[in-house]
């Protein structure tokens, strides 16, 4: 079974979403992206959804920016309703001195990046949803491949023209893209 160009692009659609939510910390999008008895495991993040959230702001919310880059997706559709992916990400996380999740990343008294590169292994569940089925994710793994850390220069956007840099909040631009997302 290949599954619908639709399908495809819908479940696409929820592994977007899920980069944009940790890197614009709109933690409230999550629960349009997994199911309600969906399970987590990545690292140190481990339970239900609502947990990984609690436990990913605490990794992630400390840091100075942070950005997932996904790479390719490989689908396995067991039915019309059930597909298994993985997908390959790189996320970069800027970490600031004195930072507090050390069994995540070390503090090492100055900025540095934090790279991981891995994969999204993932179980997605066609159910019935507020406007009729809809995919989401229902188990998801992640897969450490391997991990960097490089002290850098010029990551500090403070100083950056308003609008020039990213925001963690409404006024990035990318929120009309997002919307459907967000509630």
């Amino acid at each position: 079974m290949t599954g619908t160009l639709e399908d495809r692009e819908a479940i696409r659609d929820i592994l977007a979403a899920y980069a944009h939510a940790i890197d614009r910390r709109r933690w409230h999008m999550m629960e349009r992206l997994f199911h309600d008895d969906a399970v987590f495991k990545f690292g140190l993040v481990a339970g239900d959804w609502r947990g990984f959230v609690s436990q990913a702001r605490a990794i992630i919310d400390p840091c100075l920016a942070t950005q997932h880059q996904l790479g390719q997706t490989i689908f396995g559709f067991e039915s019309e309703r059930v597909c298994h992916t993985e997908t390959y990400m790189t996320a970069m996380h800027t970490i600031p001195p004195g930072y507090p999740m050390t069994a995540a990343f070390p503090d090492k008294g100055v900025v540095y990046s934090g790279i991981v590169a891995g994969r999204y292994v993932d179980r997605f569940e066609k159910r019935a949803g507020a406007n009729g089925p809809e995919w989401r994710i229902a188990q998801r793994t992640g897969l450490y491949d391997w991990r960097e850390f490089r002290v850098v220069e010029g990551v500090d956007l403070s100083d950056t023209a308003e609008g020039a840099a990213g925001y963690h909040d409404e006024r990035d631009p990318s929120t009309a893209a997002v919307r459907q997302w967000l509630g």
